[in-house]
């Protein structure tokens, strides 16, 4: 991973499963949001999936393109692109007709001070959506934040848990479950929820987060002590191959996340480690954290192909050689839901 292009690269590798899941699941592909940190990644994933597997699909990435580039960039992959305002309902008419729909639009970080935006962009857009493609399937990506803060030695909360959002921005995320089960209960709309803990990029996540604090000397809180994460190719893979897992009536629900209950104290070290430093600490690990238990998609797809291990190396390197970052932190030790 020298650079961004054979980071992209990588992260665009469709595995053989992917390609013969997406085979099974007739029509074009529809990325809402695709403009988001995952986004990008995601269609390009997508995109090389059908060319290699020789299917029959377009790709269609949808988003404001605020991002400069990007759009062009897209394009250049062979993805068909759209702008558009998706809490604008006349716009979300107007786009294209698509089988499959991957929901990745939210908004989290700013939400204090415009908790009205946020709440519209998790609970309106969806309910824009759903009635425009209530004959497709629907891959939702959610947030592990729904969850209650659970024991660091109970592996997890699982798909059975009960919600208990904390903060706004977490209620808001179950508001958008809520809103894509009410259109899937009235129409039979087939979808999945995707609660997600936490992609893995090079350029931004917790591990990008934890080994720039060690690398710069700067403390590391340790009130949330654990964390989940998996790859971000790995999420991108499980959230279109997850197209073939979706039902009515409400839809499934799974947790999207690596195997691992991974120690922040032991990750501090083993960054540490590796730039020849000493990692400083402060606080106290709690014996509550947000933690998500995967076990579900992993019987279904499969393990992730990317072991933390390689991540931590990847991280590592990339930090160490200066690689690019977006600049836009997890904020993962935040324990009164205020992003």
């Amino acid at each position: 991973m020298r650079n961004v292009e054979e980071l992209e690269s990588y992260l665009a590798s469709p595995s053989q499963a992917l390609i013969a899941d997406l085979r099974s699941c007739s029509g074009d592909i529809l990325i809402l949001g695709a403009g988001g940190k995952m986004g990008p990644s995601l269609a390009k994933l997508a995109k090389a999936a059908v060319d290699e597997g020789r299917l029959n699909k377009k790709v269609i990435a949808v988003s404001r393109f605020s991002t400069d580039g990007l759009r062009q960039e897209l394009e250049q992959w062979g993805v068909e692109t759209v702008a558009a305002d998706l809490l604008d309902k006349d716009q979300v008419e107007a786009l294209p007709d698509a089988a499959n729909v991957i929901f990745m639009v939210g908004h989290k970080f700013g939400t204090t001070g415009r908790e009205y935006f946020t709440w519209a962009m998790n609970t309106h857009v969806p309910s824009l959506v759903a009635s425009r493609y209530r004959g497709s399937r629907i891959a939702v990506f959610s947030s592990g934040n729904v969850y209650p803060f659970v024991p660091v030695y109970s592996g997890g909360a699982v798909e059975e848990t009960p919600p208990e959002p904390v903060g706004e921005y977490a209620q808001s995320c179950l508001g958008r479950e809520r809103i894509f089960q009410y259109y899937s209960h009235q129409f039979g709309t087939e979808m999945v929820h995707l609660r997600l803990n936490y992609a893995i990029d090079l350029r931004y996540g917790v591990l990008v987060d934890l080994a720039n604090q060690v690398k710069h000397g700067r403390p590391i809180d340790l009130s949330t002590g654990h964390v989940n994460c998996i790859w971000q190719g790995d999420a991108n893979e499980y959230a279109l191959r997850s197209l073939r897992l979706c039902l009515p009536q409400g839809g499934r629900v799974l947790n999207m996340t690596g195997p691992e209950t991974v120690s922040i104290r032991w990750l501090g070290h083993v960054f540490a480690e590796r730039f020849g430093t000493e990692p400083l600490f402060e606080g106290e690990e709690s014996a509550h954290c947000l933690l998500n238990n995967a076990a579900k998609i992993h019987q279904e797809l499969g393990y992730p192909k990317i072991p933390l291990g390689q991540m931590i190396d990847w991280t590592a390197q990339w930090i160490a050689q200066g690689g690019p970052l977006l600049g836009k932190p997890t904020h993962f030790q935040e324990r009164k839901g205020q992003f």
